[in-house]
């Protein structure tokens, strides 16, 4: 089958991998974009876990701040260099899990900081395991995934802070 370059574009343009990439995923699904689609998430998942062991001392603090101004937060993302923090994705990412972390009031980043016998659960108190407020179809682990794909680098959230006026934990 031939594959042609709208082809190519709109592949692109749904998960933002490499035009070769897109190419070569597409001749392997003979064409057929859902496949294709679903073929570079998986490889870009397997990208992720390949990276994940590496150290991420780079990277940026977003702030979020409501509309009203009552709710605001902060999180640090990091990543490998400097070169990517500074990209529009990596920018991107951290403002959307800043808002993330404003809307759903996560108290841990993940299952493995919950302390011992508490009694919460993971879905609505972990971060990473929250549904992403802009597609609930994925979860803010599956939306990092994405963007690692992307960049080609490790990403971590460091850390984040949540603030509400005249709430106080």
């Amino acid at each position: 089958m031939e594959i042609s370059v709208e082809m190519i574009r709109e592949l692109r343009g749904q998960c933002g991998a490499g035009v070769m990439e897109c190419r070569n995923a597409l001749r392997e699904v003979e064409g057929d974009l859902e496949k294709a689609l679903q073929l570079l998430k998986k490889r870009g998942l397997l990208k992720a876990e390949k990276k994940a062991g590496r150290a991420t001392a780079q990277g940026l603090v977003e702030a979020y701040i409501h509309a009203g101004g009552r709710i605001g937060a902060l999180v640090e993302v990091n990543c490998e260099t400097d070169f990517v923090a500074r990209t529009d994705e990596f920018r991107e990412l951290a403002h959307e899990l800043a808002m993330q972390v404003a809307a759903l009031s996560p108290r841990y980043i993940s299952e493995e900081e919950i302390p011992e016998g508490a009694e919460v659960e993971p879905q609505a108190s972990c971060l990473l395991q929250q549904p992403y407020i802009r597609d609930p179809g994925k979860t803010v682990r599956d939306l990092i995934v994405e963007v690692v794909a992307k960049v080609g680098e490790n990403i971590r959230v460091g850390r984040f802070a949540r603030f509400e006026l005249g709430v106080r934990d």
